[in-house]
């Protein structure tokens, strides 16, 4: 037979009660739940939809025109359903769209569908909690500890108040719903992954006083999540992959100037610069030495000598009276 797990105070399986035999005992008709639930969930509609007839349309009570005579088709009202702004036709009217179903049925598929999550082990019993002040952050680290089967979502939590510590420990954690005892159906128990029962809940519903039997040995606390860093958005890393990589800055520091030369380095310096110098005089004074003999052997070559002796020859210009004025 299958337990129902109760946690204490810190969301641990401490102990285990069995059910009882009402729920132990009802077979699971899916027939008898689908029946249910359709029935509650065409009951919860408000089923307030109206429309008006042609009757009960304010106006046209006189005829739009003569029956004859105007070559136009006989009217008798102008709210005619025809016409713009006229009645509706079978239109919805208000009404229920709740269905019977018989009691006992309600019953069994309740009870059924309750053995069917204890089966499958995503139902649990809270003990009394001693929570002083509500505490969003208690509340997760409370089902964090609970078992494995409570953890599917969406979960519900049935307290008997509403506005207790616990329910609003609880309301707003995302994925669960609290919801009161005296308003819970079949539809609430089947829509549901996990559900969760205050002990004062489980025992008006089930009419029998719960037993809990301590488990051995002891259920230790799971220990605390380190929080991950989040991860970076799917554009952001798309976009880096695509962007190509930016050079990276250098940060070596500017070379410093060169220190002062040592007095070695500048005697070296000094005795090149010395030699150059000595070697660019003699060069001139080769140069000086070979312009004479150069200058004879053009002297004494028969072009020049010969061209000498044209401009001997040549007369000299007559000047002209204007140039003699000029002068």
């Amino acid at each position: 037979m299958a337990s129902l797990p109760v946690l204490d105070a810190d969301g641990l399986a401490a102990g285990h009660a069995a059910l009882s035999p009402a729920i132990a005992e009802q077979p699971i008709k899916q027939h008898l739940i689908h029946e249910t639930v359709v029935a509650e969930l065409a009951a919860r509609r408000a089923g307030t939809h109206s429309t008006r007839t042609r009757g009960q349309v304010r106006g046209g009570g006189s005829k739009p025109w003569r029956q004859k005579g105007t070559g136009r088709a006989r009217a008798g009202s102008s709210r005619s359903p025809i016409w713009t702004g006229g009645g509706i036709v079978f239109g919805p009217t208000p009404r229920s769209y709740g269905g019977k179903v018989n009691r006992k049925v309600r019953q069994q598929a309740f009870r059924a569908a309750l053995r069917a999550h204890v089966e499958r082990g995503s139902a649990a019993v809270m003990d009394p909690t001693d929570w002083e002040a509500p505490s969003t952050k208690r509340g997760l680290e409370y089902l964090r500890q609970a078992p494995e089967g409570i953890a599917a979502r969406p979960l519900l939590v049935v307290v008997e108040d509403v506005h207790s510590v616990v329910a609003r420990s609880l309301r707003n954690i995302d994925g669960v719903y609290v919801l009161a005892g005296i308003e819970l159906e079949t539809v609430d128990v089947v829509a549901t992954r996990s559900i969760l029962f205050e002990k004062a809940v489980w025992e008006r519903i089930t009419r029998d006083e719960l037993t809990v039997e301590a488990v051995s040995p002891k259920p230790k606390r799971k220990p605390a999540v380190k929080k991950a860093a989040p991860p970076a958005p799917a554009n952001a890393v798309a976009d880096a992959e695509e962007a190509p990589a930016k050079p990276k800055r250098s940060r070596a520091k500017k070379a410093a100037p060169a220190a002062e030369a040592p007095e070695a380095e500048v005697a070296e310096t000094e005795v090149a610069e010395a030699e150059a110098v000595e070697v660019e005089d003699v060069a001139v004074e080769e140069a000086v030495a070979e312009a004479p003999a150069e200058v004879e052997e053009l002297e004494e070559s028969p072009e020049v000598e010969e061209a000498v002796a044209e401009s001997d020859e040549a007369p000299e210009a007559e000047t002209t009276p204007d140039e003699e004025q000029k002068s």
